[in-house]
Order: structure tokens, then C-alpha cells, then sequence
């Protein structure tokens, strides 16, 4: 983005700002103080800490160096909501949080209200000189705000499936139709340019002119009133981990031209899959029997039928839709039971940036893929895909100067490497460079399973 363009962004910027904000705020809308509260597991958040961590991040990177004058809510936050940012100070531990009973549900808006005041009086009165100091930190600001949009409600659905009563917010999706045959997508290789654009090229800001999102008064525990939301008013992004674009060299290979099915799935269960070490790597064979997996988060057997639990709440196991909510560990036993394998991230971005992907409306009415609402290939915007790539730094990636630099970087270790978004992703993160990235044991995502095969 150009100094001429950002100097003339302040608008643009405030309007995103708070329908991103809005828009989250939405989200949590029908849930009682008790849902916000709640922690299920450690790697998990209460809604509550979503809410309060979003906008300890303005405050912290944007309010306090630059708004003259600025006074903290509560000193105390900056402890409390701080994640893992070690430069700022120490945190509150997470597998804890959901012990923090105070400060409740009302002053963590009371405090998201605050921060929103003076990101407003900030954004209406900044000088072209202060917006180009901003250029960065803004957009990664509301894509960070919209990431954890996504984690409220995976941490949310895995608090609700403890519960026995298994509560349903949302409404069910329609059943998928039967599907055809795997086929295959088969790509030569050979040297492909790998990453997202450099800066420069990003797209000027676009504001959306729909109107303002409602806050109308929602039926307790019920998503199904909430208006759906379109994210086209945001400024173009990239993380710095999709950058810098790369030449790779791919060899010969195949990718599934469609997602592993529940059926699928259930074949390799019902053959002792989860029983034979020799399709499991050493430490996901010492993670299944540790933790006892015998089946994907999520399914239950009940009356010798299977089950799954969604928002929607407890259902019959559609055979036709795609296996969700799987490990790395559980993709690849799968993949080598079926003599395959995952692709490569940089296969996977190859084969899936000659691909659009669809316009997209959030809708969290619905918070499960749907067969209507994506192509046939499925490869963005239904469930994040694994790939058997590590997470690393591409050839010459440099993280961001100062404390944001934590924000990618410093976890390029243990993890794994998922790529294509989910039904539950704000659309404008949805794209071919875009990098996702959970441990290989990780399921309380919208994880699936497209299988790869050397040519």
C-alpha cells in the first residue's frame, strides 16, 4: 500500500475496524455467562478470553505507543489477556483460564467498549504520517481479531460435546449427496513459484457499503437469528509466514480431486485401522494407545450406528460428507491404509492456485460444511486440509521488527502445516498461500483428510 493511499485509508480503516469487531461481538451474543466462562481442555479458550485477548492486542500494539494519553482499563489485563508474548511480559497460564471467574462477561465488554472508544478517536484523528506507521499492524490487528473469531467457536463446540445433553445453537446442514468414485488430479511438476505476492501488489482497500450488522434481541443458546456476515470491506493481507514467493521444485504427482468421506473413513475403522501399528507413524501409534482413539472426535457408536456431535447438536453420521475434526496422526494411517499419501503444502498451493475460490458468506447459522455451498472439489472453505509438511520459514522470511514478531515465528517448531480454510474461516482469509498450523495430534479443529500419490 502506497504513503498516498494510507493517508487517505483513515476511513477505510475505521469502518473495518468495527464491523470486525461487530462482528464478534455478534458471535457471542446469544451465549449466557456461564458458556463464556467455561474451559474444556488446555489447549482450549473460554469465549470470555477471546473477547478480552482481541482487545488487549489493540490496546497493546496500537493504543498505548501511539493514542497520546491513553489510559489502560485495568493495568492487571495486561497480564491476564496477554497469550504468549514474552517481550510484553509474563502470562496467565492458559491451561487456567478457564478458572478466571472475574473479571465476568459484562466488564470484559465494558473493556472491549473501552479499547473500541480510542481505536475510534484514533483512527478519526490519525495524520497520514501515524497511518503510515500503522500500515502493518492494522491489518494484522483485524486478521487476528478474525482468527480467533474461528477458535471461539471450535473451543466453544468442544466445550458443548462434554455436556451430555449435547446442545444444539445451530441448525443442520442438508445431507450430502452420494459421492463418485476418488478421482485424481495429476500435475508434472517441475519448478513452481510458492508463497503470496510481495506487499507491493496487494489490492487497494475496499469498504463494504451493507449496513451496519444488528444487535437484535436473540433467543438464549441459539445462533439461528444471526445475520450472515460478508468480509469484503477488508484491506487486502498476507501473513509474513506466507511470504517471501519462492521458486520450488515439485516431482510428479497426484492430488484427490475431492475429501476423504465419513463413509470412507468408517471403512477403515470397521478393518482395524486404529488397531494395526503399521499404518501409523511411531509417535501417532504411542498417541493413539496413550489417549485410547478409536474413532474421529466427535463420533459416537450407539445401537451399533454412528453418531456425531456438531453445533447442530447430536445426528446419525452422514456417510457422504467429509470426515472431520482428524489428527495428522489419523490422516496419515488413513492415507497409508489406502497405499496413498498427504500432499506437500507446496503441491497442495500448486494444485489449489488455479483454482477461484467461491465468494463466500459467513453464515453462523450454520457452522459445519454444507454440500450446497461449495464446489465439488471442496478444496477451500470446507474443512483445513493436512499436509505432511513441518512447519518452517520459507527461504528468506523475516518476522515482523519488535514484540509482533512473535506472532508466526517463533512457532516454526512441532507443528504441521493444513491449508484451504474451513466452513468456518472468514472468507477473506481463504486463499492458496495462506498457511495454517496446528501439533500432529491437534482434532478440535475443522480438520479433513485429501489424499496425495506420487505419478
Amino acid at each position: 500500500m502506497t504513503a498516498r493511499r494510507v493517508a487517505d485509508a483513515s476511513g477505510p480503516w475505521l469502518s473495518a475496524y468495527q464491523k470486525t469487531r461487530e462482528r464478534t461481538e455478534t458471535l457471542v451474543k446469544p451465549l449466557s455467562e456461564a458458556d463464556q466462562t467455561a474451559q474444556s481442555m488446555p489447549d482450549a479458550s473460554p469465549v470470555k478470553w477471546h473477547l478480552a485477548h482481541t482487545s488487549w492486542f489493540f490496546e497493546t500494539f496500537v493504543l498505548k505507543p501511539n493514542l497520546p494519553g491513553y489510559s489502560a482499563f485495568d493495568p492487571a489485563f495486561e497480564y491476564l489477556f496477554n497469550s504468549y508474548y514474552n517481550s510484553i511480559g509474563e502470562q496467565f497460564p492458559r491451561a487456567q483460564r478457564g478458572a478466571i471467574t472475574r473479571p465476568g462477561a459484562p466488564e470484559v465488554l465494558a473493556y472491549r467498549h473501552h479499547v473500541d472508544k480510542h481505536m475510534t478517536q484514533l483512527l478519526s484523528q490519525s495524520s497520514p504520517e501515524l497511518l503510515n506507521r500503522l500500515d502493518s499492524l492494522l491489518p494484522l490487528g483485524l486478521a487476528h481479531e478474525e482468527q480467533h473469531q474461528e477458535l471461539l467457536i471450535t473451543d466453544l463446540q468442544h466445550l458443548f460435546s462434554i455436556n451430555p445433553l449435547y446442545p444444539a445453537v445451530t441448525v443442520p446442514v442438508q445431507a450430502f449427496a452420494p459421492v463418485v468414485a476418488l478421482g485424481w488430479w495429476h500435475h508434472p511438476g517441475g519448478l513452481v513459484e510458492i508463497g503470496a505476492p510481495a506487499p507491493g501488489d496487494a489490492s487497494d482497500v475496499q469498504v463494504d457499503d451493507s449496513p451496519s450488522f444488528r444487535f437484535d434481541d436473540l433467543p438464549s443458546f441459539r445462533f439461528d437469528d444471526l445475520p450472515s456476515f460478508r468480509f469484503d470491506d477488508l484491506p487486502s493481507f498476507r501473513f509474513d509466514n506466507e511470504l517471501p514467493r519462492h521458486q520450488v521444485r515439485l516431482y510428479p504427482f497426484a492430488l484427490a480431486d475431492r475429501l476423504v468421506t465419513n463413509g470412507e473413513y468408517a471403512a477403515f475403522i470397521d478393518a482395524g485401522g486404529y488397531n494395526d501399528p503399521l499404518h501409523w507413524l511411531s509417535e501417532g501409534w504411542a498417541w493413539r494407545c496413550r489417549e485410547q482413539i478409536s474413532q474421529p472426535l466427535y463420533w459416537l457408536r450407539r445401537a451399533e450406528q454412528w453418531w456425531q456431535y456438531s453445533l447442530a447438536g447430536l445426528h446419525a453420521l452422514d456417510p457422504h460428507a467429509p470426515v472431520r475434526h482428524i489428527s495428522l496422526f489419523e490422516a496419515m494411517a488413513y492415507a497409508q491404509w489406502c497405499g496413498c499419501r498427504l500432499a506437500t503444502e507446496f503441491e497442495w498451493e500448486h494444485a489449489a492456485a488455479r483454482v477461484e475460490p467461491s465468494d463466500s458468506v459467513y453464515d453462523p447459522t450454520i457452522l459445519a460444511p454444507q454440500s450446497q455451498s461449495q464446489s465439488a472439489d471442496q478444496l477451500y472453505n470446507c474443512l483445513w486440509q493436512w499436509t505432511q509438511s513441518q512447519y518452517q520459514p520459507y527461504p528468506g522470511y523475516r518476522p515482523e521488527a519488535g514484540a509482533v514478531g512473535e506472532y508466526n515465528g517463533k512457532f516454526m517448531s512441532n507443528q504441521f502445516v493444513l491449508r484451504g480454510g474451513s466452513c468456518i474461516t472468514p472468507p477473506n482469509h481463504i486463499r492458496a498461500s495462506y498457511r495454517n498450523f496446528f501439533p500432529a495430534a491437534t482434532r478440535w479443529q475443522f480438520s479433513g483428510i485429501r489424499m496425495a500419490k506420487d505419478d
